[in-house]
């Protein structure tokens, strides 16, 4: 077994109910919190963190209005308020646009030489250095992206539409607060498309070559939890439901950030940018079908048996699919809504862009003719038969 270098977390995890009271515990000079569109305003989040911040005397400034899919312009307006105001300390609160929001901004303000046509050539080259001066704490207000534990921050490049990943290690946050009051206004739908975004970064860590031992044992728990929990979540917004699908999406993320993922997240990108599609939704419509076109390795079959009977079902595909059905979850792009003729007619970038990425990493190589079928696959909701 060669030598892995595991990291679990930043410097910790608070969670429950109730958590976002740590924040009395910490005192900054200039705090500045990057949030979404109006949900954690609207619902007081943003007025409590300030007043708990301001109590132990630190000065507060919000960045708000991050869209679904941030992009680089956004990175760059948020930019300029970070380095008029200087902050010790930058807040993430919402969900994954946010937090990857949020890190992009900070990675730029702290090492200004990077933009977004060298940030993955310094990666590459491992420029980037590992510390920075300034805190990053995550409160996720979505149990999906896990990008409170992730050294990952997620950007759309508008002109190339292409989302681009930078995974560097000092993207991972020092602090990940994990309280599930906050996730309580979140809406069924949205709920269940976070919640299988969760299950595919599990899934994709578990069937991955590169798992270790101590990733398998939080991927298989954060698998098996969130099939258990996640309708409860979703219909009866069950409070102990949300806290436990909050738990294991952060451990689905901790596991993914040291084992990687696979093809279900190279297309969801390519379909996310080309279409502005939420990153959720596009995760749950593809799994399947990718796990079954990866059931062709022999080791990714006998994990999925594994699977099957952690979860105490036949197969563990089929439970997907009926997780799927149970939350509403269309079964392809055209469900979704997605034309026919805006698909045909961005058919050739999407391929090109899910080669990239992550589907690099898939446990089963995958050349550009069966990625052009299964981009129809997906699309259609037709049977692998290649």
């Amino acid at each position: 077994m060669s030598v892995k270098n595991l990291v679990l977390s930043g410097r910790q995890i608070v969670t429950g109910s109730g958590a976002i009271g740590y924040l009395k515990k910490l005192s900054y000079k200039r705090v500045i919190i990057v949030t979404g569109g109006s949900s954690m305003i609207k619902n007081g989040i943003i007025d409590k963190a300030k007043e708990m911040l301001i109590m132990s005397g630190s000065g507060v400034r919000v960045i708000s209005g991050i869209k679904k899919n941030p992009s680089f312009e956004e990175v760059d307006e948020g930019l300029k308020v970070f380095n008029e105001y200087r902050p010790d300390c930058v807040l993430a609160i919402g969900g994954g646009s946010a937090m990857d929001a949020a890190k992009a901004m900070l990675l730029s303000y702290e090492f200004p030489e990077l933009n977004k046509e060298n940030v993955i050539e310094y990666k590459e080259k491992g420029l980037i250095p590992v510390h920075r001066k300034t805190d990053l704490i995550c409160i996720p207000s979505t149990s999906g992206t896990a990008s409170e534990v992730t050294k990952t921050s997620v950007i759309t490049d508008t002109e190339k539409r292409l989302k681009v990943p930078i995974i560097t290690d000092c993207l991972r946050p020092d602090i990940a607060i994990l309280d599930s009051d906050i996730t309580m206004t979140m809406p069924a739908n949205i709920a269940a498309e976070t919640g299988m975004d969760a299950l595919t970064h599990a899934i994709e860590s578990y069937t991955n070559h590169n798992l270790d031992d101590f990733d398998e044992a939080l991927a298989k728990a954060a698998i098996a939890g969130i099939i258990r929990y996640l309708p409860d979540s979703c219909k009866n917004k069950d409070a102990l439901a949300r806290q436990k699908v909050h738990n294991y999406s952060c451990m689905a993320g901790i596991s993914f950030a040291n084992v990687g993922l696979g093809m279900v997240h190279g297309i969801a990108h390519s379909f996310g940018a080309a279409f502005n599609m939420g990153h959720g939704l596009t995760n749950a419509i593809i799994l399947p079908y990718v796990l079954k076109y990866n059931s062709r390795d022999e080791r990714v079959a006998a994990k999925l048996k594994e699977l099957s009977y952690a979860c105490h079902c036949e197969d563990i595909i089929e439970r997907i699919e009926d997780l799927k059905e149970k939350l509403g979850i269309p079964e392809s792009f055209a469900e979704a809504g997605l034309a026919e003729d805006d698909f045909i007619d961005n058919h050739d970038l999407v391929l090109e862009h899910a080669m990239l990425g992550a589907t690099k990493v898939n446990p089963v190589p995958v050349s550009k003719e069966h990625m052009d079928r299964m981009l129809s696959v997906v699309f259609y909701g037709d049977e692998i038969d290649f």
